[in-house]
């Protein structure tokens, strides 16, 4: 008794394993047989090999066709000596296709436009030899993330659903006009170099003993930049920034220094203008030169320098940068213009800027990176 039931269960499970080896023969014989000779590559970092190869991966995780295997294809191809390197056009496509014994072609192209990257991909019948499905994404450029971009195309061109929040990520939709889901912010470390002209750049490389900071005239500079975007339309975002930064460490020296912009970025690569206030601790001290022609030496002084028995002081009092003076805020006028270079998800900004003042002129450039991040749906 007991043996008769182990041999009825190993019947069953026998018809069961024959039943589902059956039916996936069978939904496997439904399908139609497809194959993949060559995606067309412009401007990517990937080449045409890599592209198909992708494509052809993607297809087969589909599991709508039955994908040629591509060792049994070149084997074919070789014998009919068809040339899949320029085989792009339906005519040939169509051929190549009668010669491989399949039921339809894959075949597309995918191409670099500006800060596009543009993939079509289409199925095309080779008994009818008309194309059966077609479709054309446009994606942000993002080359490292190729591979979703063809999986988005795959699932789109047969008919199946791809995650949507990979689709929000990858695909450039035109943002409504200051929309919260379009409010972004992009921060990240901010480094450069200011040279100093005029008089003010004089007094840097002074000693201290007569006012000056013995400074270099150009120093480095380090800092944090926190944007933030609140209008997007298409190819123009209107931003503001907040930069704090540090200088002068090269020569020994800490200068704080705090910027506030409201900048404009335009077209499909990235310039940029900004303009702001530019506030700074600085020393200022009063003081004369002294250009009575019995001194001579036309040198700066401290206004206590003057003594009372001279009588009165017949030179000019001047506010002027003074090591030995007292700290205080200064304001200048920031005006920079430059260009954000793209990487993947990862943001460039290079710009060059200018601060002028009546007793000497900024001029630099910084750079920096910072990394875009997807914003909250609301």
């Amino acid at each position: 008794m007991k043996n008769l039931k182990t041999k009825l269960k190993s019947f069953t499970l026998l018809i069961l394993l024959t039943g589902v080896s059956f039916y996936a023969q069978s939904q496997e014989a439904d399908k139609a047989t497809a194959a993949l000779l060559s995606i067309e590559s412009k401007g990517l970092i990937n080449n045409s090999e890599s592209v198909s190869y992708m494509v052809r991966l993607e297809m087969d995780k589909a599991n709508i066709y039955s994908i040629m295997d591509k060792y049994d294809m070149a084997e074919m191809i070789k014998k009919s000596e068809i040339d899949v390197t320029n085989c792009y056009g339906k005519n040939c496509i169509v051929a190549a296709g009668k010669s491989l014994g399949v039921q339809k072609m894959i075949a597309g192209n995918m191409e670099r436009f500006g800060e596009k990257i543009i993939i079509t991909l289409k199925v095309i019948d080779v008994k009818t030899e008309t194309i059966e499905k077609q479709n054309t994404i446009e994606y942000q450029n993002l080359q490292l993330e190729l591979q979703r971009m063809i999986a988005i195309s795959v699932q789109k061109l047969v008919g199946l659903t791809p995650d949507q929040e990979i689709v929000n990520l990858l695909i450039k939709y035109d943002a409504p006009i200051s929309s919260p889901q379009t409010q972004i912010k992009l921060s990240g470390p901010r480094m450069g170099s200011s040279m100093t002209f005029g008089d003010a750049g004089v007094v840097l490389t002074n000693p201290e003993s007569e006012g000056g900071f013995n400074m270099y005239p150009a120093n480095f500079q380090i800092g944090w930049q926190f944007e933030k975007q609140y209008i997007s339309a298409g190819n123009f975002q209107a931003l503001v920034e907040f930069i704090p930064m540090i200088g002068g460490l090269e020569s020994g020296s800490f200068i704080p220094s705090t910027t506030f912009l409201n900048g404009f970025r335009m077209g499909k690569v990235g310039w940029e203008l900004a303009f702001g206030p530019n506030l700074k601790i600085v020393k200022k001290a009063d003081g004369y030169w002294d250009n009575r022609e019995t001194v001579g030496d036309k040198k700066w002084h401290l206004e206590n320098e003057w003594t009372p028995a001279a009588g009165d002081n017949p030179n000019t009092i001047e506010n002027r940068l003074d090591s030995r003076g007292k700290a205080k805020l200064s304001t200048s006028l920031f005006i920079g213009m430059g260009r954000t270079f793209k990487s993947g998800y990862l943001n460039i900004p290079v710009n060059i800027y200018v601060l002028p003042r009546k007793e000497g002129t900024i001029a630099g450039f910084s750079f920096g990176f910072n990394i875009y991040k997807k914003p909250k749906s609301y």
